[in-house]
Parts: C-alpha cells; sequence; structure tokens
C-alpha cells in the first residue's frame, strides 16, 4: 500500500514513464547549458559533442564529468546558466581552497526545492498537521532554510530553530510539542545527553521522527537514536551542488532512500575508471540535474560511496533507491597501504557495549611509518570500572579495529564528554601527516 506521498503521480509513476520524461528533460538541459554556459560549450565540444548527439538516457554515458575542481575554476559565477538578474539566492559550502562552492537559485528552483524537501518531509510520514523543529544550520548552508521551505511547503508548522542553543531547543520540543526533528545525527546525540542532564525524558515528548543527514551515520548510530529521543530515524541526502537536503530520503520501509530522480538523474559509476556500474554494485554517486535552472549540473561527481536500487519498496514509490553512503572518496584515509573510511571504524565501536557514539580518528607519521589512533569514549558506567576492565575494553576494541580492517590501531579510551561535540557535521578525522 502507498504511504502518504507529497506528489503522488510522479512518486509513483511507470519506469516507463519516467524514463521518457527524464529523456526529454536530458535533452533540453544538454541544449541549454550548450547555449548559456561557456564551460559547457567548451567542455563539450572538447569530447568532440553537440547537443543533437544526445538523444536518451542511453547517452548519457557520453557526457563528460562535472567536478568540484571545476566549481573552484569557474569561481564565482561561471557555472550558473542564467544571469544574475533572474538568481534569487545564493548559498555556498566550504572549500578545500579557502574559497567557497557557490550555488544560486532562480524562484523556479527555490520552488523545485521546496517541494522535493517536502517530499522528503512526507516520506518520514510528515503532513500539515506536524510541528518541525529545523535545528540544521541556516545562512549560506542549505541544510536549515532547506528543510524550513520543505515543512512550510508541505504545510507543516515549522520553528527555524538553526543549531546550537541545546537546552532552549529541547524547551522548545517540550512547549511548542515538536513532532519532527531536522539536524545531524551527531547533533540528535547531543540533544540526547543535554537532555538527559537536565532530566528531561524525550520518550515522553510528541517527538515521533526525525530526519537525519549531512554526514554518514551508521545502523548502530540509528539504533542509539532512536532509543535516546524515542523517535523512529530516517535518513536523508542532499548536497549544496545538486540543490542541498531534498535529493533522495528513507521512507518508512527503510530499505535505502528514494532518489527523486525525475529532477536528479543518478548514476554509480567506478571511481578508478570513470566507467558506469550495472545497479546492485558499491561505487561514487554521480548526478545530473534535470530541471534546474540557475545551477544545472551535468554528470556531477559527489565522491559518495553507494549503490543504486531498483527491487520494488513496500511504501509504493516507483523511484530508484540509493543505499545509505558508506563513505566518500575524498574521506577516505590510506594508513599504510589499506582504504580506510571512518564509517568502517564507527560500525565497529557502535557493536561493543561500554562505548558511546563520539570517537576521533588521529593519523600520524613517525620514521616514515604511518600510526593510527582511535580515541573513543566510554560510558559513565565502564569509566568508573576497575582499571582490569577497561584495559579488556580497550582490547576488545583494537581487536575488533584489526579485524575489520586489518590494521594495528593504538585505542584510546576517553572519559564520557571528553571529545568535542558539533552542532553541525561532526569533525572525526585529524590527519597530522604532510603526505
Amino acid at each position: 500500500m502507498t504511504s502518504r506521498c507529497f506528489e503522488r503521480k510522479l512518486e509513483t509513476m511507470s519506469c516507463d514513464e519516467r524514463a521518457a520524461l527524464q529523456g526529454d528533460r536530458l535533452r533540453a538541459v544538454v541544449a541549454r547549458v550548450y547555449e548559456h554556459v561557456p564551460f559547457y560549450r567548451r567542455r563539450l565540444e572538447q569530447h568532440g559533442i553537440h547537443p543533437d548527439d544526445i538523444r536518451s538516457l542511453s547517452d548519457l554515458s557520453r557526457l563528460p564529468f562535472t567536478t568540484k575542481t571545476d566549481f573552484r575554476e569557474e569561481y564565482p559565477f561561471g557555472l550558473f546558466a542564467v544571469p544574475m538578474s533572474r538568481v534569487v539566492r545564493l548559498h555556498a559550502s566550504s572549500g578545500t581552497t579557502g574559497k567557497p562552492t557557490v550555488v544560486g537559485y532562480t524562484r523556479r528552483d527555490i520552488d523545485l526545492w521546496a517541494r522535493t524537501c517536502a517530499r522528503t518531509l512526507a516520506c518520514a510520514g510528515g503532513s500539515r498537521n506536524d510541528v518541525v523543529q529545523v535545528a540544521y544550520g541556516y545562512g549560506l548552508f542549505t541544510g536549515g532554510l532547506g528543510m524550513h521551505y520543505g515543512g512550510e511547503k508541505l504545510g507543516a508548522t515549522v520553528i527555524p530553530m538553526s543549531g546550537g542553543n541545546t537546552k532552549r531547543q529541547i524547551m522548545l520540543m517540550q512547549d511548542f510539542g515538536t513532532t519532527l526533528l531536522c539536524c545531524t545525527p551527531s547533533y540528535a546525540l547531543e540533544i540526547a545527553e543535554v537532555a538527559t542532564d537536565m532530566g528531561v525524558d524525550m520518550r515522553k515528548l510528541k517527538l515521533r521522527a526525525g530526519l537525519f543527514g549531512a554526514e554518514p551515520w551508521s545502523a548502530r548510530m540509528r539504533q542509539a537514536i532512536e532509543e535516546r529521543l524515542g523517535l523512529q530515524a530516517f535518513d536523508i541526502y542532499g548536497l549544496s551542488e545538486v540543490i542541498g537536503p531534498g535529493v533522495s530520503s528513507e521512507c518508512d520501509a527503510h530499505c535505502g532512500l528514494h532518489v527523486f530522480e525525475d529532477h536528479f538523474y543518478p548514476e554509480v559509476i567506478d571511481p578508478e575508471s570513470g566507467q558506469p556500474l550495472p545497479d546492485g554494485e558499491r561505487g561514487e554517486l554521480v548526478f545530473t540535474c534535470l530541471t534546474k535552472e540557475a545551477l544545472p549540473l551535468l554528470r556531477y561527481r559527489t565522491r559518495d560511496i553507494t549503490r543504486l536500487m531498483r527491487a520494488p519498496c513496500p511504501c509504493g514509490r516507483t523511484l530508484v533507491r540509493m543505499e545509505r553512503v558508506s563513505g566518500r572518496t575524498d574521506d577516505m584515509l590510506i594508513i599504510r597501504g589499506v582504504n580506510v573510511f571512518p564509517s568502517q571504524i564507527e560500525s565497529v565501536l557502535l557493536e561493543i557495549e561500554g562505548t558511546e557514539p563520539h570517537y576521533l580518528i588521529v593519523v600520524d607519521r613517525r620514521e616514515n611509518m604511518d600510526e593510527l589512533e582511535i580515541q573513543v569514549e566510554v560510558n559513565e558506567r565502564v569509566f568508573s570500572d576497575e582499571v582490569r576492565g577497561l584495559e579488556a575494553l580497550r582490547q576488545k576494541v583494537a581487536s575488533e579495529i584489526f579485524s575489520i580492517l586489518g590494521l594495528t590501531a593504538k585505542v584510546t579510551l576517553v572519559e564520557p564528554r571528553s571529545i568535542e561535540r558539533s552542532q553541525g557535521k561532526a569533525k572525526r578525522v585529524i590527519d597530522k601527516r604532510v603526505l
């Protein structure tokens, strides 16, 4: 039976109907960027491609990729497909060289964004009867305003709280009857900790669902959030270059995130060769923006690692699903020749009783040898235990890390609340090496 949809016709249309729509939109967007974006005209001509060569979705793989480097080289507005007189909003994400990645929106883009974020909230069962507390940051970061406009488009009551001021967050949840919480998963755990300090049982509030994104998180972290906050946790996905939040979302079947592929066409490629991979194989996620006006990207490499799944979903949506992001190609650490993702380490820690879902990975190099240290918080009960018990726990963590990674790591158990908390994306890695 189909669950609540915001745009039922578009979310449940047949695969053939959607493919025809996507093909039409692909041809139109390629023609538009060729005409209006000098960068894309040059890039397509370098690859010997004219818009007339793109006749269907099967031709998509002929198009060149767009990367974050292109944003830097065309900074600030070189990738825009409309004049600035039509751009009504600018957002930006932090850049690796000091310059931010700039994205622009026309009025129609803002409406599109609101509708896809309304779809996201509806995937979590949201409706006009909900009170949505947005604890993502507002400002140049896309998270806060994206979910804010999505909530209003849905007809819900929106509390534009932004991140931080955690005690007040909890007070407003109590006083305003918040039913849906939007924030990063690491901040959700921070809310739970502060609530405990305040003597507030979050499970007695009206909270029933949380929409968590902006950073990778594990199934065990989901379990911890649900137990501590007394809600159902939903994974959501987005990135500012594509639109912000509102690219894909879990439904209550929790078997992958539905990609709103009528607007953002997904591919998964081999990150080394760039060749498309078949459904079910894990690789790098790539998006083509089919309907955006200001910033319509062709084959944008996200660096996120996932796979696509097209088996029917119990919720009734026919949209393709992506697996929870397991890491990023550019977050990957190479330690003594071994590829390591922070999410692998997190999954180990959350399986071990006595540890908390707060950790820090420190990589250094001494005498030409990489050293891996993992600092992990223990809970109050374990911390007050005798030294022998702590040493047994430390050895267990080190053993489990070795069994998963094949690497020996220095494990340091630290007292509760000693690792710095984040109100946005959690900082998990410190790499001190000069590479």
